[in-house]
């Protein structure tokens, strides 16, 4: 049994020769595949020995060892070549399998590898959704925790502002009011009124009372004067002590 190579995780990389792409077809799909530049081949191959000592491909079921085979052909976009060991002319063990599809050549995961990659895809999705949420909650010590979504600020900065209905005077107010426009209004009464909007305004008669005669004013000033200039009557004495009988 011939030594397999086990070389890196080829997965992730391919391979394409733009030249042979137009001419692609399922009797020279295996040349196009083992050229040298093509990282997927393994030179140490059955298929190498049929090609240096120029056999048909039909002699490497009489062979033992690493050989690749067409698996399948769909002209002229799909073409799939599997790695098997060969231990006897009915009996192969599969290694791996590559597709070819616009000329472009990959590997084909096996079931291990697809599970494991949908296993860490899921994994990673939960992992991002955990660390999303987390980044919304928020903790302060008097509300605990609170939720704070991203969107909740541009819901707010949309939402249209409702006006706050302007509460009316109170009756202490309108009170007050009423009767410093009283006593404006007693101070410095009107000039004009207007009976009608659009008529000529009429001017107010003020009434001004009537003032006292002067000779009565010059009288009124006089008896206080009078009054002050009057002597005061005497001051009686204070009573004389008597001697006390004993």
């Amino acid at each position: 049994m011939a030594a397999v190579d086990f070389r890196d995780n080829l997965l992730g990389i391919s391979w394409v020769d733009s030249g042979w792409v137009p001419i692609l077809n399922p009797g020279n799909v295996l040349d196009y595949f083992s050229e040298r530049s093509n990282p997927f081949y393994d030179r140490t191959c059955n298929n190498e020995v049929v090609k240096m000592q120029r056999l048909t491909l039909e002699h490497l079921n009489q062979m033992v060892g690493v050989e690749y085979i067409l698996l399948h052909a769909q002209e002229p976009i799909l073409y799939i070549i599997r790695k098997q060991q060969r231990q006897s002319p009915t009996q192969v063990i599969p290694f791996a399998d590559y597709y070819i599809i616009a000329g472009v050549v990959y590997q084909a995961p096996d079931l291990g590898t697809v599970i494991s990659s949908r296993a860490l895809s899921a994994v990673h999705g939960i992992q991002s959704a955990f660390d999303e949420a987390m980044s919304y909650c928020r903790y302060h010590p008097s509300k605990g925790y609170t939720w704070h979504f991203k969107d909740q600020e541009e819901r707010e900065k949309t939402k249209p502002k409702s006006k706050k209905k302007e509460e009316p005077s109170s009756l202490f107010q309108r009170h007050r009011v009423d009767t410093l426009l009283l006593d404006l209004r007693s101070k410095f009464p009107p000039t004009f009124y207007q009976p009608k909007p659009g008529e000529k305004p009429i001017p107010v008669e003020v009434r001004k009372e009537p003032e006292p005669p002067t000779e009565a004013v010059k009288q009124e000033e006089r008896e206080p004067a009078t009054k002050a200039s009057a002597p005061a009557p005497p001051s009686k004495p204070p009573p004389e002590k008597r001697a006390r009988l004993q």
